[in-house]
């Protein structure tokens, strides 16, 4: 068979750059509510903010061999499925015989019934896509045919059964101007070298005597049809993935841009996928926050792994989260005031070593008893800044910063404010993953609280710091650990999921390494 080297598709659009984007037509839906705490939990894991110049992507994946030797199964599955069918064939042709004369052909249509591939691989083309190689097939046909020798016309059946049959097919993959994925067929060759012939009903027992003369030409329009039908399926494929969504909404108030951020790059070992990996607030216009900082790929797998990787325990999917994802996330939330709540007597633990009344908060401020004597009170938590996370080797390190509005509630509803605090906080979270959850663990490493105004007096704020550390060492970071040690799910294709994932934490960016498994 002969070799299919790599050749020249659709070039890639790279008209990126823009610096403010607007999100709007990417989402029609625009539900109400508050954002989900499965995704307030991710962004806690995963915000960072690092300015940088330039438009790297957010988010990149690493597809090895052994992924695509994976992914063979479905490759051929989808090979006999748009083979084994009827198709139209519409052959015609005639053939001289000094002895007989000219005898004239129709074949409208074939029915594979049967595809048996013995021998089969897959590997990267570099530069292009996916190259397919089948050998050692055989493939089982009937078709209809129509005859006519002299002036005598004929119909009847015909049943090929051809082996030694050897395909080899060439997948391309790009992106389109809107950053979704295209394909194309850069490449088709099919070879079949055994083919045998029966013809039944009508004069069927002349016609088999004329088989030998008929095979050449069969077989080689055999050869051309597996060929069309293969590249009319990668058609179907392409027009499908024109409808590719390159976002998907979150929550109400946010969505994440996933598209690709220029063609694949395809080399003999692997292949890289570039995502932009940008949240963006729902409906809204927004400045486009810091890019995302350069990740080279291989990076250092995780210590748990040998430093050089037998063959065997490759995985299928490296995947780097960069800081840049979660930055936008942290931008889109904090723009859209999706970072506040509202905090009264009947949401604290009971235990809560502060309560929200004016005889507990009248302890920091005198003042506040004496006017409202024994009256409950609201706090209006709120981000001031966007919060600002960084990824370390050792940690997930960040610094939240929050206000806190408190609020006297008089016996009609009446909210009266009484004083506004600024909170700070550093924190470090450590991510896991099992299986298709993504979860972790969270630590306070410090507090700061600060008078900003106050319309009842003084506010003794390193008092109510210091009780306000002890409350959430032993309430409030349990409370949150308990959530995210329960994740969120990873999105992932129906039946596909992730298999012995490990997750190491780089400068500036999440690794996750992984193998693939199916279930139907």
């Amino acid at each position: 068979m002969a070799e299919l080297g790599p050749t020249t598709g659709p070039a890639a659009p790279m008209a990126w750059g823009a610096v403010t984007a607007c999100h709007a037509s990417r989402s029609r839906h625009h539900p109400q509510g508050t954002p989900g705490p499965a995704w307030l939990c991710l962004l806690l894991l995963l915000t960072a903010c690092t300015p940088a110049a330039g438009t790297n992507p957010g988010i990149k994946a690493r597809l090895t061999r052994k992924a695509l030797e994976f992914g063979r199964q479905f490759g051929l599955e989808l090979l006999q499925s748009l083979l084994q069918k009827e198709h139209e064939l519409n052959l015609r042709g005639s053939h001289y015989s000094p002895l007989l004369g000219t005898f004239t052909y129709a074949v409208p249509r074939i029915h594979i019934h049967e595809l048996q591939i013995n021998d089969s691989a897959v590997d990267f083309a570099e530069d292009v896509g996916v190259r397919l190689t089948v050998q050692r097939a055989r493939i089982w046909l009937s078709a209809e045919w129509g005859a006519q020798l002299g002036a005598i016309q004929d119909k009847g059946s015909i049943e090929l059964r051809m082996r030694d049959l050897a395909v080899a097919a060439v997948l391309g993959v790009s992106v389109d101007g809107t950053g979704r994925p295209m394909v194309w067929s850069a490449g088709c060759d099919a070879r079949g070298t055994d083919l045998h012939m029966e013809f039944h009903r009508g004069h069927s027992w002349l016609y088999n005597l004329l088989a030998p003369l008929l095979q050449r030409p069969l077989r080689q329009e055999l050869n051309k049809q597996l060929c069309l039908e293969l590249r009319r399926g990668i058609h179907r494929l392409e027009a499908a993935l024109k409808h590719v969504k390159v976002s998907t909404q979150l929550d109400p108030f946010a969505a994440i841009d996933h598209s690709l951020m220029g063609r694949p790059a395809i080399m003999a070992e692997h292949g890289d996928v570039a995502l932009k990996g940008e949240f963006f607030r729902v409906g809204k216009c927004q400045q486009r926050p810091s890019s995302a900082l350069p990740v080279a790929l291989p990076v250092e797998l995780p210590a748990a792994l040998p430093t050089v990787l037998p063959a065997a325990h490759e995985p299928m999917l490296l995947l780097a989260i960069t800081e840049f994802v979660a930055n936008s996330a942290a931008f889109a939330y904090f723009t859209a005031g999706a970072l506040r709540r509202n905090i009264s007597s009947n949401t604290l633990p009971r235990r809560f070593p502060l309560q929200l009344r004016t005889k507990s908060m009248g302890v920091f401020s005198p003042q506040l008893q004496e006017r409202y004597p024994d009256q409950p009170m609201e706090l209006h938590l709120s981000a001031r800044r966007q919060p600002l996370l960084s990824c370390h080797p050792d940690a997930l390190h960040g610094a939240l910063f929050s206000s806190a509005e408190a609020f006297v509630v008089l016996p009609n509803a009446t909210r009266v404010p009484a004083f506004l605090l600024n909170i700070d906080a550093n924190v470090t979270g450590k991510p896991t993953i099992t299986g298709n959850r993504l979860g972790g663990t969270v630590s306070l490493r410090g507090l700061s609280v600060a008078q900003v105004t106050s319309h009842v007096g003084p506010v003794e704020v390193k008092r109510l710091e210091t009780l306000l550390k002890f409350g959430l060492w032993l309430f409030g970071v349990p409370w949150a650990n308990k959530r995210l040690r329960a994740g969120v799910p990873l999105p992932a294709p129906h039946g596909l999921s992730l298999f012995n994932p490990r997750l190491s934490l780089q400068e500036g960016f999440m690794l996750i390494t992984t193998d693939l498994q199916y279930k139907s």
